[in-house]
């Protein structure tokens, strides 16, 4: 294929913006072609001020151009971007966005796989089942897994108009609404974005969602201490904090980072109480039994230490892995998960304001 702007163009209008169901290139997205001798470079113009499918677009873009013309490099060029997104304009949607939300909180965890995700999906899904207006939103940015643990992994929000503000409508699953940037991304896609970049996508994942009226809008953050937690703390405005952490020395470790962090003068969100996860196994066959293999009362022990609530022992049981991965929370197996996550929200509900 001769590299030219219209075989370009011929080749970018194969691709379709979701939400209109019409070529980028009839909607006017695409400006500016430039051919040099290595580079294809051109203006990408979102359609409005915020539209999650740009990324997802932008890469097909790279990718359609690049396989066709290999010994070519491809630069977009987000015009529109700075043109139309000011700190201002992101924080009045932000407001408006969340200004019937009586209880934004945030679940966290010092380390990755402890299970804070499971633990978000299932006090939320507890909470919605007992009559609560329940929203969840994924900040786990570089590893999404609310949509599988919901079951609505292949949905896709659209955007709606809402008085002068247009905003992602959510995904609903088991009474909880849902936003996550796995909706608007190849599944098999890794994020290799820098934390400014992450940072603003969950700007406008969360600030940018129409949640209505919440009784409980729920962040599932993902692990760690860094811009991305500072950031959203501040402007989301949060109303308190969950520690995850399981019994193992390591993991206490960074949920002690954790807990310290939200405690500092220039933060200063409160620590709703620690859950401390995979407490200890029972077989199905042996329930009786417990074998404690991340050691024990680890959790139990440091929420003493640092004066904070302690708000449930979590076991490790077949049954809420399984749950996950089919999409199904585990409350809704009738088994010991469903008690323990009713405990779970008594606690949580005790340290609301």
């Amino acid at each position: 294929m001769n590299l030219n702007k219209e075989n370009i163009l011929s080749l970018l209008a194969k691709i379709e913006h979701p939400e209109f169901e019409k070529n980028i290139v009839e909607l006017g997205m695409i400006d500016n072609i430039i051919i040099s001798d290595n580079e294809i470079s051109f203006s990408f113009l979102s359609k409005r001020q915020q539209d999650p499918f740009a990324t997802s677009i932008k890469k097909k873009c790279e990718r359609l151009l690049s396989e066709n013309f290999t010994s070519v490099k491809i630069k977009i060029i987000d015009r529109h971007k700075q043109q139309q997104n000011s700190v201002k304009q992101t924080q009045s949607q932000m407001d408006y966005a969340l200004k019937n939300v009586k209880h934004t909180v945030a679940i966290m965890s010092g380390k990755g796989g402890v299970g804070k995700s499971t633990i978000s999906v299932n006090l939320a899904a507890t909470l919605a089942n007992r009559g609560f207006k329940v929203g969840l939103a994924d900040a786990d940015i570089y590893g999404p897994s609310i949509p599988q643990m919901f079951g609505v992994k292949d949905k896709q929000p659209m955007m709606i108009k809402v008085d002068d503000f247009e905003l992602i409508e959510p995904v609903e699953s088991y009474n909880v609404k849902l936003i996550s940037i796995s909706f608007f991304i190849n599944q098999n896609d890794a994020l290799i974005w820098r934390a400014p970049m992450a940072t603003n996508a969950l700007r406008q994942l969360a600030g940018g969602t129409y949640w209505d009226e919440l009784d409980f809008l729920f962040i599932d953050f993902p692990p760690g201490t860094g811009d991305i937690h500072i950031t959203m703390t501040q402007e989301m405005k949060l109303d308190g904090i969950v520690i995850v952490t399981t019994p193992q020395p390591v993991a206490l470790a960074d949920a002690i980072r954790g807990i310290n962090m939200f405690k500092q003068g220039k933060i200063n969100v409160p620590i709703l109480g620690l859950i401390e996860n995979m407490a200890w196994f029972t077989p199905k066959e042996l329930p009786a039994n417990r074998y404690y293999i991340f050691g024990t009362n680890g959790g139990k022990n440091l929420a003493a230490e640092m004066q904070i609530p302690f708000l449930a022992e979590i076991p490790i049981v077949q049954a809420i892995r399984q749950s996950g991965d089919d999409g199904i929370p585990a409350i809704f197996m009738n088994d010991i998960q469903t008690k323990v996550f009713d405990e779970l929200a008594d606690n949580f509900l005790k340290q609301i304001k």
